[in-house]
């Protein structure tokens, strides 16, 4: 079975989809075999690898419903290491949907599980919110990496997601592994005082990677032109801090399985 991430933080704007994209195909350039779910009806990962989401027929939320099985909404060649598993604009009717349906929080968990072990890695786009979809994101999860943005501000509704986790954990997935907290769009002009880096080692205690992510230009521009950060500036600051935190999450499992 593959590894399998949730990208996770309902408080938006804290580099969450830029984190999920760019895990992803670092991950892909590093040799793993990946695919890319987006699980957020706004479909930004999904536009982030220049896919035209509106054009789409069926996408996740075909698979989660059980209209269509999971590796018939993929997209990708055989020959590519990243595939996706696109958001389409139905996605935001999901939440209502799921709410009838048997093992409503478990639906795509059961879809992942159907993919055996096509994949190295999972990565998943959850939305912003701590609704339904995301409910799916923890459960069908192996491990969560929670975005940050380096502000005071980005601190506030930690404690709700680390609760709702909890809950999840004791309920719903016993396994659930957090890997840690990664600190996003830091501006070392501004810098991350004290008292935020206290709070968050207390909630992330011995689990914030060392890799800090730099609010960047061109790490901003990328998506408009629906490319990864590798694609569009590959010597950029934001790129090289994306492989250097891929390479850390990847020596981190091989630390733990030796």
């Amino acid at each position: 079975m593959a590894r399998i991430i949730s990208v996770v933080n309902q408080k938006g704007g804290v580099g969450k989809t830029t984190t999920a994209v760019n895990f992803a195909t670092y991950l892909a350039y590093l040799g793993k075999s990946v695919l890319l779910v987006d699980l957020d009806p706004q479909a930004n990962a999904t536009s982030g690898l220049g896919i035209a989401h509106s054009e789409l027929e069926k996408g996740i939320y075909e698979a989660i419903v059980g209209v269509h099985p999971i590796d018939s909404v993929i997209i990708g060649k055989k020959t590519e290491r990243l595939h996706m598993a696109p958001a389409t604009i139905q996605l935001a009717g999901a939440v209502v949907e799921l709410v009838d349906l048997d093992r409503r929080e478990h639906r795509l968990g059961d879809s992942l599980r159907s993919l055996g072990d096509a994949y190295d890695f999972i990565i998943i786009d959850c939305p912003p919110t701590l609704g339904l979809l995301t409910i799916n994101g923890l459960v069908g999860a192996t491990d969560i990496l929670i975005p940050v943005q380096a502000e005071y501000y980005a601190l506030e509704g930690l404690g709700q997601l680390l609760n709702t986790i909890k809950l999840v954990k004791e309920n719903l997935q016993p396994d659930l592994n957090i890997l840690g907290a990664v600190i996003t769009m830091f501006d070392k002009r501004v810098g991350l005082s004290d008292e935020v880096m206290k709070e968050l080692y207390q909630y992330f205690p011995n689990k914030i990677f060392r890799s800090v992510i730099p609010r960047n230009v061109r790490l901003a521009e990328a998506p408009s032109h629906g490319l990864p950060i590798i694609n569009y500036d590959s010597k950029s600051k934001g790129a090289r801090a994306y492989e250097k935190l891929t390479r850390e999450i990847l020596d981190s499992f091989e630390a733990y399985t030796e």
